[in-house]
């Protein structure tokens, strides 16, 4: 249940060397939008699996992305998403809502892993021996393939969002505060899907 903070280039090799393994890389994406779910995804790859082209989700196109999260699901031993709604994040912060939903995909995970490689400052609450990254995305590959499922699922679901509550545009959005989004809001006021604790709803 340790924590552990390193250098992002010895993320994996430490923990190997540790005898930790299956290891699991895990992000979330959605603190900043003003509308829809924080989502994460974690996952466990086969040892020493790079699948090329895999980097932090936010640097690849939508269409890329989409194919690579393909390769990576099927790459994947196994995979677990973990989602907390708007009301959630309204209730107990978003900080605690992403820790909450990293914590969720890693449960969900059909094996457990014996070691966690998180992105963030801050590690999620989870009874194994975790090193926490900043940029962990950028750096390693277990991470970035967690963000790019993270963020292709929590697009799927600002999609579905959308097709409830078209007059917002969350399909083109995905919820961040877009100029758009921002005179939806003041013509149409906020709905579920929205985080009213946030200042620009």
């Amino acid at each position: 249940m340790g924590k552990i903070r390193t250098a992002p280039n010895t993320c994996e090799a430490i923990l190997h060397e540790r005898g930790l393994c299956p290891i699991a890389g895990v992000d979330e994406v959605g603190r900043g939008p003003l509308a829809g779910p924080v989502v994460a995804c974690a996952l466990i790859l086969p040892p020493d699996l790079i699948i090329e082209g895999v980097n932090d989700s936010k640097t690849i196109s939508s269409s890329r992305r989409a194919g690579l999260a393909e390769k990576i699901k099927a790459a994947a031993v196994t995979y677990s998403y973990g989602i907390v709604d708007a009301a959630t994040i309204d209730n107990i912060n978003i900080h605690n809502a992403a820790l909450n939903a990293m914590a969720l995909a890693i449960g969900g995970l059909s094996i457990p892993p014996k070691a966690v490689l998180a992105d963030g400052k801050f590690p999620p609450h989870v009874p194994y021996p975790t090193l926490y990254l900043v940029k962990g995305d950028a750096v390693c590959h277990l991470i970035a393939a967690a963000s790019i499922l993270a963020k292709e699922s929590r697009d799927e679901i600002m999609r579905e969002l959308h097709r409830i509550h078209p007059q917002y545009g969350f399909d083109k959005h995905m919820g961040y505060a877009t100029a758009a989004h921002r005179e939806a809001i003041r013509e149409y006021g906020a709905c579920a899907a929205h985080r009213v604790s946030y200042k620009l709803v």
